[in-house]
């Protein structure tokens, strides 16, 4: 299984996140129908939840639930910071194509 990983920016941007919340550092991504190309990706701190899939990375966990996993697999999230602002992007070998908005995706 492609288990969907972390990079080590997006590790420390997540921790740093947490942190300032008083959470745990671990970062639920999913897969939501809708956006401007078919399916979003939705990021959010979150618990682990029965059947997630998980990967650690420098000490922050990502995690997948199974229905989203299916959409994922492979997949990387890096955090980038450019002119046009900061934001996790998610760097899926299974989406066929996106959209300018770097969060939605058609398969």
């Amino acid at each position: 299984m492609d288990t969907p990983l972390l990079t080590p920016k997006a590790a420390a941007r997540v921790k740093a996140i947490a942190d300032k919340q008083g959470k745990a550092p671990m970062l639920r991504l999913g897969v939501d129908g809708g956006g401007c190309a078919g399916f979003t990706y939705r990021f959010e701190l979150g618990e682990p939840e029965e059947g997630d899939t998980r990967s650690e990375t420098d000490g922050v966990t990502l995690l997948v639930d199974p229905v989203s996993l299916d959409f994922l697999k492979g997949s990387a999230v890096d955090f980038v910071e450019n002119l046009g602002g900061a934001s996790f992007q998610v760097t899926n070998p299974q989406a066929a194509s996106g959209c300018g908005c770097g969060s939605s995706f058609s398969i």
